[in-house]
């Protein structure tokens, strides 16, 4: 829809890129083209927007099929005005001159001249179609017939309009049948499920089986092994207490021999200890008894001596060197009272030895 603004009785369009617009004023042609901006009356303008950019028109219809079934054909048709001017004189694309919208339904027209058309063609190429055919290759071939029919259709160029291109999206038989013919596909793809699934159930059987006799024979070798392990300790062992016993018995030969030298070390010592006790102990018998030996000379000598000198003294001498003996081994006397009595008997004993040993 154009874009017009209101000025004081004057009116101003501004058209877009893609809208073709066309201005009469008293029958004379003022303005024509793409994107036009100007200032008109609307008492006295006849204004026309013809759109020529690219348009999609879907459509669905039904036809019926060479075996009597009924299916729902979807399409889109893409075209353009090629010629405004042309489509213009043929088609009312005027516009109010106030609001700026379409006076009549154009585009509904052109939808409705399209879908007839390539309706006409797909209806001719379908009656001539079994329904699994056409459901199998009917959307090119409808494609195809839609393209060549409206390309060939003469009213179209006429209008000034031109196909850029025709797809067919679809095409559906009722919904029975459609269910009716899903259910062979339905069961063969369930049976190929079904096989599926029991040729994997057989394979995932037959991988537990490789991997079971996998894991017997990896429980056999194990075993083998363990075997082997067992038999490889006791050599080990065997040889192991074979070289402990080898070892004890040179440990126990250096033992002895080291006992019997240590022995033989200690015997020696002892016997060398034993013979210079013994040396020193003749050695010291010999001194001692040398000694003693001496020493009785000795005493004999002064023994002798002291007899040759008592017997060579008097006998005053004597008592003196009696009463000096006596007295030094007397105990000590500190204070000593000599009665009169005492003292006249002593001298009359000490009188009458003098004179004895006088006569």
């Amino acid at each position: 829809m154009a874009d017009i603004t209101r000025r004081l009785g004057w009116r101003h369009l501004r058209g877009a890129p893609t809208a073709h617009v066309r201005h009469h004023t008293s029958g004379e042609l003022v303005h024509d083209g793409p994107g036009l901006s100007f200032w008109y009356r609307s008492l006295t303008a006849s204004l026309s927007e013809i759109p020529v950019d690219d348009r999609e028109l879907a459509m669905t219809f039904h036809a019926r099929t060479s075996d009597f079934q009924d299916v729902a054909v979807q399409a889109t048709v893409t075209y353009r005005i090629s010629d405004p001017a042309v489509a213009a004189s043929r088609i009312d694309f005027s516009i109010d001159p106030d609001s700026g919208a379409w006076r009549g339904t154009p585009l509904e027209q052109l939808g409705s001249l399209l879908t007839e058309t390539a309706q006409q063609h797909a209806l001719a190429v379908l009656a001539r179609t079994s329904l699994a055919s056409a459901l199998v290759d009917g959307v090119a071939a409808v494609r195809e017939r839609i393209a060549d029919g409206l390309a060939a259709e003469p009213r179209l160029p006429a209008t000034g309009i031109e196909v850029v291109a025709v797809r067919v999206v679809a095409l559906r038989p009722e919904p029975e049948v459609e269910r009716a013919l899903r259910t062979p596909a339905r069961e063969q793809i369930q049976q190929d499920a079904d096989k599926a699934t029991y040729e994997r159930r057989a394979v995932a059987v037959e991988r537990e089986r490789a991997i079971a006799e996998n894991e017997l024979a990896s429980r056999i070798e194990l075993a083998r092994r363990e075997e082997q392990l067992v038999e490889q300790q006791g050599t080990n062992a065997r040889r192991e207490a074979e070289e402990l016993a080898a070892a004890d018995a040179v440990r126990a030969g250096a033992e002895a021999a080291r006992t019997v030298r240590l022995a033989e070390a200690e015997a020696t010592r002892s016997l060398r200890l034993a013979e210079a006790e013994a040396t020193r102990k003749v050695r010291l018998a010999g001194a001692e008894a040398q000694a003693e030996r001496e020493v009785g000379a000795a005493r004999a000598e002064a023994q002798a001596a002291w007899l040759r000198v008592h017997g060579e003294a008097d006998a005053a001498t004597l008592h003196a060197l009696t009463g000096s003996r006596l007295a030094e081994n007397l105990p000590r006397i500190e204070n000593l009272t000599i009665s009169p009595d005492v003292l006249t008997g002593l001298l009359a004993k000490l009188g009458n030895g003098a004179a004895g040993e006088s006569a």
